[in-house]
């Protein structure tokens, strides 16, 4: 299973369609067997470019904190897992989901893109 989340800076990037870069974590069972960064600098706010990028590193769960409509309904009509609404570091999100201790939904955390909305 490989999963991808938004990284800044070690944490999870509360903003998908402005990460510059995804960390992509393999897990075999419980266990991290693979990670690596990748860069998504050229697809700020590309969501099928960002769908499109996932799906070619065979990418099944995508983590993240804030997600707008626009952005999740590609990954979710392309058959991806996406866990919204999380926050803290890349390797204790990751550890959390293993044990299944995410509590999270799979909706969009915003419609729109206006002054209150920063995902």
């Amino acid at each position: 299973m490989k999963i991808a989340l938004p990284h800044e800076y070690g944490y999870v990037n509360q903003h998908f369609g402005k990460s510059r870069e995804f960390v992509i974590v393999e897990i075999e069972g419980r266990q991290i067997v693979a990670k690596k960064i990748i860069s998504a600098e050229q697809l700020q706010h590309n969501h099928e470019g960002l769908d499109g990028l996932l799906r070619d590193e065979q990418v099944d769960t995508v983590i993240v904190g804030g997600i707008g409509a626009g952005a999740l309904q590609p990954l979710k009509a392309n058959g991806l897992q996406v866990v919204t609404e999380i926050s803290g570091k890349i390797d204790d999100v990751v550890v959390k989901y293993t044990l299944g201790q995410l509590h999270s939904n799979s909706a969009a955390s915003c419609d729109n893109h206006d002054a209150n909305c920063e995902h």
